[in-house]
């Protein structure tokens, strides 16, 4: 009895010695980074299943594409990169309680994500408060960075930009004079919708309507036959493909013929494949460049299509300049650190700093809030059933 309890003892001993060393392996707390192969994990927070699907998976697709590609990099410094890729499902709960288990892992040193403004918002501060840096290549909501948090960061334009290039757009370019507003209740949808509003109002624009819809909301009659009584030039959404394409679908199909207009929570594959030939004469505001317009685009695009046999979307170039922006700040940070694993908030702070890195389909300078000064709004128009758009146009800042 007493040698059992004996062994037990030892047993128990030697297995926290064990659990000890397996914590200092991964990296979590720091140490010399040289030849030790110490794991680094990148986080990426998008929605893997549901109905924005679509575009968060080929955020993550592309993040994880540029990771690969800076693999042998980081092991030329002693330590070795792995993606941990979670799915907000695009709820912010969901992101929340992800946010949570990754400011929990200490061998996670950023995130690149989210593509929802709604769950990003909640999340993170998650991040702020773990110090977990953020690189978002889709949020447009000004809220996602006018907090001032240290650790937030996007590379894509606001919709205090985008919703005024549409509506600029839409009165100048179209001749809207009357225009119907509809827009999801989401952070992102209604932050869209309301800045177009106000642009359009302040360039002479009337607003005949502004009504809201429900993310999951299949029938949309109700708002269709308020479209049809007051006889607009142009309707306007505020929202994602899956709603936005059956809006537009009901639309046609109730004789409802005048252009449609959308940001870019629109700019998705699967929005024709919802709204089919009735996509034509539909205009959506992206802050995503098409990445067949260049050749580090076409470079990227054709990588990405031998390796995932996907075509890509309009945010599996912003994934990997995410990605990559988050990378060059992390390795700033390790050799600024005499080449030992930084704090977190090291990174985030050499992150902050990157002034002028040059990525695939978007340059990035983060001004003090973390908002990229050289982001740009894409004008595109559906013609036929076929993605992406036609670019009409392209607004710097």
């Amino acid at each position: 009895m007493g040698i059992k309890k004996g062994l037990k003892v030892l047993a128990a001993s030697a297995l926290s010695l064990g659990l000890l060393a397996g914590c200092n392996a991964s990296g979590g707390s720091g140490g010399s980074g040289g030849g030790s192969g110490k794991v680094i994990k990148i986080a990426t927070q998008t929605p893997l299943s549901g109905g924005s699907a679509t575009l968060g998976e080929s955020i993550k697709l592309g993040a994880q594409l540029a990771l690969e590609e800076n693999k042998k990099k980081f092991e030329d410094l002693g330590y070795k990169l792995q993606l941990q890729p979670y799915d907000d499902q695009a709820d912010p709960k969901k992101g929340v309680a992800n946010a949570q288990l990754i400011g929990s892992d200490k061998s996670i040193l950023g995130v690149v994500g989210h593509l929802n403004s709604g769950v990003s918002i909640p999340s993170s501060e998650v991040y702020e408060k773990y110090n977990v840096p953020m690189v978002s290549p889709a949020n447009t909501a000004t809220e996602v960075t006018d907090r001032g948090l240290k650790t937030v960061n996007r590379i894509v334009a606001r919709d205090d930009f985008q919703g005024p290039a549409g509506a600029d757009f839409a009165i100048n370019k179209l001749g809207a004079k009357k225009i119907f507003v509809i827009q999801d209740k989401t952070a992102y949808g209604t932050g869209l919708a309301d800045a177009f509003k106000k642009a359009a109002e302040d360039a002479g624009a009337e607003i005949l309507g502004y009504e809201g819809i429900t993310v999951g909301e299949k029938d949309f009659n109700g708002v269709l036959t308020q479209v049809l009584s007051k006889k607009p030039d142009l309707v306007f959404f505020g929202g994602l493909y899956t709603e936005g394409g059956q809006l537009i679908r009901q639309a046609r199909d109730k004789g409802i013929k005048i252009p449609f207009m959308g940001g870019d929570g629109m700019d998705s594959s699967t929005l024709v494949e919802i709204a089919g030939d009735a996509v034509e004469n539909v205009y959506y505001t992206s802050v995503a460049a098409d990445a067949s317009k260049t050749e580090e685009g076409k470079d990227f695009s054709s990588k990405y299509k031998e390796k995932f046999n996907k075509n890509v979307e309009s945010y599996s170039a912003y994934g990997y300049d995410s990605m990559s922006v988050l990378l060059k700040g992390l390795e700033a940070a390790i050799e600024g650190n005499d080449g030992d694993l930084p704090s977190r908030e090291k990174v985030a702070e050499a992150i902050r700093k990157i002034q002028d890195f040059q990525g695939v389909v978007t340059k990035v300078g983060f001004d003090d809030k973390g908002d990229n000064k050289f982001a740009k709004v894409y004008i595109y128009k559906f013609s036929e059933a076929k993605y992406p758009g036609v670019q009409e146009g392209e607004i710097s800042k």
